[in-house]
């Protein structure tokens, strides 16, 4: 609990994230290198769906990271309405665009996997569907960041949005078992094992972790952004209040 206290401090976590950066983006790199490799020369083409099988690779955990970042967004949520963390409001206003990017990246291979498999870029799926709207959901958490300036103000609005955005998520994961859909069941992570061979699962776990490494990173140095810009916003309002006291008294600046 100590520990997580000691996050609260803005100056701790620049201090700790500033030490966890360099070996989180070289570890993300070399996942990434790896996963690619076995990927795209040593997994086979699937005996079905030939060489297009390989946007797998990318599309799906893009997919586990549009959802995985909003559940942070939420969690973030949860922490700037209850628990008042001084943190959390810049955590989810750095994990918005990153969700929204992977969210983006999900639609456009699943386009671009969906026109040899189905004979077309767009369906009105029930997954499909539900992530566009994921993606919409994204958009508009970031334009309500932008029209309000106040951060506090803009933290507590955007919370409240983001908590009733994430009704979607589980509608999103659940979508294919709940309706018709073209998508198929979960293939990965299920009750039975994996029905993924081997030579296509240790590749996919591979990048999905690299992907996730490399989101995080991006993560960190987002928020790190944001705590400086916040810090700059501060001491620009300070000094225009200390110039406008002086020059109420007539002093000189």
């Amino acid at each position: 609990m100590a520990s997580l206290i000691d996050l609260a401090n803005p100056t701790r976590f620049m201090r700790l994230s500033s030490a966890l950066l360099p070996w989180l983006a070289g570890v993300s790199a070399l996942l990434l290198v790896v996963g690619f490799y076995l990927a795209w020369f040593v997994a086979p083409p699937d005996y079905q769906q030939g060489e297009t099988i390989r946007i797998m690779f990318v599309h799906v955990p893009a997919a586990w990271l549009a959802m995985m970042f909003y559940a942070m967004m939420a969690v973030s949520a949860l922490g700037t309405l209850v628990w008042r963390h001084p943190l959390a409001d810049v955590a989810q206003k750095a994990a918005a665009p990153i969700g929204a990017c992977f969210a983006l990246v999900c639609l456009v291979t699943g386009a671009l996997w969906g026109k040899p498999m189905w004979g077309t870029y767009w369906v009105w799926d029930a997954r499909l569907t539900s992530v566009l709207i994921l993606f919409l959901v994204y958009l508009g958490i970031i334009a309500l960041w932008r029209v309000l300036d106040d951060p506090s103000r803009a933290g507590r609005a955007v919370a409240i949005l983001t908590l009733i955005g994430f009704v979607n998520v589980p509608i999103i994961k659940f979508s294919v078992d709940w309706w018709n859909t073209l998508h198929q069941p979960a293939s990965v992570f299920r009750m039975g094992g994996s029905t993924i061979d081997g030579s296509m699962l240790w590749p996919l776990l591979i990048l999905a972790l690299g992907f996730t490494l490399f989101a995080l990173t991006l993560h960190m140095l987002a928020m790190r952004a944001e705590i400086m810009r916040r810090r700059v916003r501060t001491l620009t309002i300070l000094e225009a209040e200390r110039l406008d006291r002086l020059s109420a008294q007539g002093a000189p600046a």
